[in-house]
C-alpha cells in the first residue's frame, strides 16, 4: 500500500480519538475511472478523510485516515464498486493524522511495474500467513522479496533473495536477467513471492505467469498480515517492516519498531546511523548525504526549522492551508 510520511503534527493538548487508518488494494477491471475518482473524492472530503487513492483500469490501491464511521462511508463505497466486495482492507490506528490531505489519481497502474498489459487476475496462488512458513522451508522453494532495496535493508525473511531493485518497475528486467540462474534446467522450482501489503508480489507472480513459470505463489495480506498474525516465537520473519507512514517501521504484533525516516530522501534510518555525522534529522542521512548539494541541504534544513515552529504553535506546517491572494484558490505547503 501507498502512504504518504508524516513531517510534524498537531500539537493540540486536548485529547483526541485515534485515528483509523485503512490501507486496501483490489486488482478488478475498471471501466468508468473518472466517475469512480468523482465520486471516491466527493466522499472522503465530506467526512475529512486524508490519504491517496490510485485508480486505474486494472482496480485500486491506497491508504486513507480518518474517523471510523468515515472509514466505513469509503471503505463501503469502494466495496460496492465493479468486482470490489472482496476488498482487501488492512486496519490500524495512530494517535496522529498520518496524511496532509486527500488525493484520489487516476493512473495507468495502480502499482507501477511498466507493465500495463499484464494480468492482475492471472496471478499466481495465495499463501496464507499460517501456511508461509512450511512453504518458505520447503528445499524446491525459491523464495524472493519483491521490494525496493531500501526496505529489504532493514528487515527480511530468512533465506530471501533481495533483487537489489531501486523500484518496482526494475523488477521485470531482473527476473529476465536471472531467469536462468533462478529457475536451472532440472524440475522447475517453487517460487514464492512477498511485498509489504499483498500488491506488489501479487502482481509479481502475473508476470512470472506471463513469462512461462506456471507454480508460483505469494503471501496473502503481505508481511504485515504475517507479522500480525504468526507468533514471534514461530516467525521466520528477521529485522523490522518498513512502512510507508508516520511509523516508518514496525515489528511482530505491528508494534512500532525503532527506525526514523530521513525527510531528506525517505530511506528508513536506523538508531546506530542516527549516531553519524552525516545525520541531521530533516536535512540528510548517511544515504544521501553525498547525493544532495549544499543548497538542498539548507532547503531541508528551513524546512524543517519552519516546521518545527509550527509545531511550537500548536499548527501543523507541511500541508497547512495557506491564505491566498483574492480569487485565488487556497494553497497547501
Amino acid at each position: 500500500m501507498i502512504t504518504v510520511p508524516l513531517y510534524g503534527a498537531s500539537m493540540s493538548s486536548a485529547p483526541i480519538p485515534p485515528v483509523c487508518i485503512a490501507a486496501l488494494y483490489r486488482f478488478t477491471p475498471f471501466e468508468d475511472c473518472d466517475g469512480i475518482r468523482a465520486s471516491l473524492a466527493e466522499l472522503c472530503s465530506s467526512f475529512g478523510i486524508k490519504g491517496t487513492l490510485l485508480l486505474a483500469h486494472e482496480g485500486i490501491n491506497g491508504t486513507i485516515a480518518g474517523s471510523d464511521a468515515g472509514i466505513d462511508a469509503v471503505l463501503g463505497h469502494i466495496r460496492s464498486l465493479p468486482g470490489c466486495a472482496g476488498l482487501d482492507v488492512k486496519l490500524s490506528k495512530s494517535e496522529t493524522m498520518p496524511f496532509h490531505r486527500m488525493k484520489v489519481r487516476i493512473k495507468s497502474e495502480i502499482v507501477t511495474m511498466g507493465k500495463p498489459d499484464i494480468d492482475p487476475l492471472a496471478a499466481g496462488l495465495y499463501v496464507a500467513p499460517e501456511d508461509w512458513n512450511a512453504l518458505i522451508a520447503s528445499p524446491d522453494t525459491i523464495v524472493i522479496d519483491t521490494r525496493n532495496d531500501y526496505e529489504v535493508a532493514i528487515g527480511s525473511f530468512a533465506g530471501a533473495i533481495d533483487p537489489e531493485i531501486a523500484t518496482f518497475r526494475d523488477f521485470p528486467a531482473w527476473f529476465q536477467e536471472h531467469r536462468d540462474r533462478l529457475l536451472g534446467d532440472g524440475a522447475a522450482p517453487k517460487i514464492a513471492m512477498f511485498c509489504t501489503g499483498g500488491i506488489r508480489c501479487e502482481k509479481a507472480t502475473a508476470f512470472l505467469k506471463s513469462e512461462g513459470v506456471d507454480e508460483v505463489y505469494h503471501l496473502q495480506g503481505g508481511i504485515l498480515k504475517y507479522l500480525e498474525t504468526v507468533p514471534a516465537a514461530e516467525s521466520r520473519w528477521e529485522g523490522e517492516c518498513f512502512v510507508f507512514d508516520q511509523r516508518v517501521a514496525v515489528t511482530h504484533g505491528l508494534a512500532q519498531g525503532t527506525h526514523e525516516l530521513c525527510h531528506a530522501c525517505r530511506r528508513p534510518v536506523a538508531e546506530a546511523d542516527r549516531a553519524l555525522p552525516q545525520y541531521a534529522a530533516g536535512v540528510s542521512c548517511a544515504a544521501c548525504h553525498d547525493e544532495r548539494t549544499d543548497v538542498q541541504r539548507e532547503g531541508y534544513a528551513e524546512r524543517m526549522r519552519q516546521t518545527r515552529l509550527a509545531e511550537g504553535r500548536g499548527v501543523a506546517h507541511v500541508g497547512a492551508v495557506i491564505p491566498s491572494g483574492p480569487g485565488k484558490p487556497p494553497a497547501t505547503a
